[in-house]
């Protein structure tokens, strides 16, 4: 019986052929000042566009040299630290707020914010027999997978899906907004219900809950969560809601925008890039890692052992081999992460209440020694640090989030952001996005099939 994910030996001989023509002498980058990535030599990305949605800023200039200063992000102009500081004094969550500075570039007084949220609870409903037909139906393993189809299915419950005016793409972006949270964790649900063999649970979202209480009510059997627990995950949402133009998500919003194409196709386009283990996995590795240090560190205060194992892992002897200590660094960031900087002394509170506070511990110390390690390594003092990475996942551990989610709660973080540039693409006159490869290989003359060896 054919399967569809059969490996032929047919496919494996064209996969060979495909690798040995594919192949690029890595010389011709350097050769022809290929910016890689889209960044240049020294890490700093190549100017491709405009926003003023958000800023990352980690060095400063003076006398003409680059000094690296502790990570600044700001939101609309607004530094991450006063926001939370502000949503915190106010007692309110803070995603509902952030979500509606970034589109509007404005931050809402009080009538704003409720009706704005009241908003979100009114569009978080799913279209009839949605669950049953789309999501019920061949459930994937990976929920990233699964968000992607829903979010291009949901075009099809759409009268005006190819409409790309500004009043018409915001009405579909606060739809997505509202209702990811629900897909994500409906499709989590099918998939332990069909793949796991668990029980099913299809909790309604309540109206007048936030974006994490609800995704929390949604989750849990019993539909609990404390309040320490929801301010958590609310605080996790702001923090990865936007991260400036240049990240890969993002970046494909604007290409994929700039197109012409429908939003639908824009915010799948964003999914799939986000799935990546490179971009939005990250925080799954960091906890791997966690797991697997605590089953060879017996002392999670002795950091001799701690140090003794981070370099057999530097040294690709332990772990996944590959000589990375995952949450540490950023393409960015060298002194440090604003988000993990504000996300660090709310973790502290959540480990105290959940009774994990020996592991918190752990978290810190490795912070520290792998810090010094690397630079060792490098032989160099120029400083690294951890990223969001490192501790996100942790919460979401002592939030009992099943690892399935990690990356798809970071897209329902970022899909605000991705809103926010989406319109910002089609506000501004724009070209369809079309960067220059230069072609490599040499002229061949056409062989007709009878004379080819």
């Amino acid at each position: 019986m054919k399967r569809y994910s059969d490996l032929t030996p047919e496919i494996v001989e064209l996969s060979q052929l495909c690798c040995k023509n594919g192949y690029i002498d890595p010389e011709f980058y350097t050769k022809y000042d290929v910016k890689r990535g889209l960044r240049d030599a020294d890490g700093k990305g190549v100017l491709t566009g405009l926003t003023e949605i958000s800023e990352v800023t980690s060095v400063t200039h003076k006398d003409g040299k680059r000094i690296s200063i502790p990570g600044k992000l700001f939101y609309r102009g607004y530094s991450i630290e006063d926001l939370v500081k502000g949503f915190i004094h106010d007692e309110h969550y803070g995603f509902e707020e952030i979500t509606y500075l970034l589109l509007t570039g404005e931050l809402p007084n009080r009538e704003e914010f409720d009706k704005f949220s009241n908003l979100l609870s009114y569009y978080r409903t799913l279209p009839d027999s949605f669950v049953r037909d789309i999501i019920m139906k061949a459930p994937s393993r990976n929920i990233m997978n699964a968000l992607s189809k829903e979010v291009l299915t949901l075009y099809s419950y759409d009268e005006k899906a190819e409409d790309t005016s500004v009043p018409n793409v915001l009405r579909q972006c606060l739809q997505l907004i509202a209702i990811l949270p629900v897909l994500a964790v409906y499709s989590y649900q099918a998939f332990n219900y069909f793949h796991n063999k668990q029980s099913l649970f299809i909790h309604s979202p309540q109206m007048g809950l936030s974006t994490a209480e609800n995704i929390l009510y949604m989750l849990r059997p019993d539909c609990q969560y404390t309040k320490l627990e929801a301010k958590l995950l609310d605080m996790a949402l702001v923090l990865h809601a936007e991260h400036g133009g240049g990240n890969n998500s993002t970046f494909t919003t604007h290409v994929v925008t700039s197109s012409g194409t429908d939003t639908y196709s824009a915010i799948a386009a964003a999914l799939c890039s986000l799935k990546g283990p490179k971009h939005g996995g990250a925080n799954i590795k960091v906890v791997k890692m966690f797991n697997h240090i605590k089953k060879n560190v017996t002392d999670y205060n002795d950091k001799d052992q701690i140090r003794a194992y981070l370099t057999k892992i530097l040294d690709k002897e332990a772990f996944d081999k590959t000589g990375l200590i995952y949450g540490m660094g950023h393409a960015i960031y060298t002194v440090s992460d604003p988000r993990a900087r504000v996300f660090k002394g709310f973790v502290k509170s959540l480990s105290e209440e959940k009774g994990r506070q020996a592991e918190y511990q752990l978290y810190c110390n490795v912070e520290e020694i792998a810090a010094e390690l690397i630079m060792e390594r490098r032989k160099t003092d120029k400083k690294i640090s951890a990223n969001v990475d490192f501790y996100s996942g942790f919460v979401y551990s002592m939030l009992d989030l099943p690892t399935k989610l990690f990356t798809p709660l970071f897209a329902i973080a970022r899909v605000s952001g991705w809103s926010a540039h989406r319109i910002e693409e089609l506000v501004n006159p724009s070209k369809i996005i079309r960067p220059a490869y230069m072609n490599v290989h040499e002229r061949a003359e056409y062989v007709h099939m009878d004379d080819r060896k």
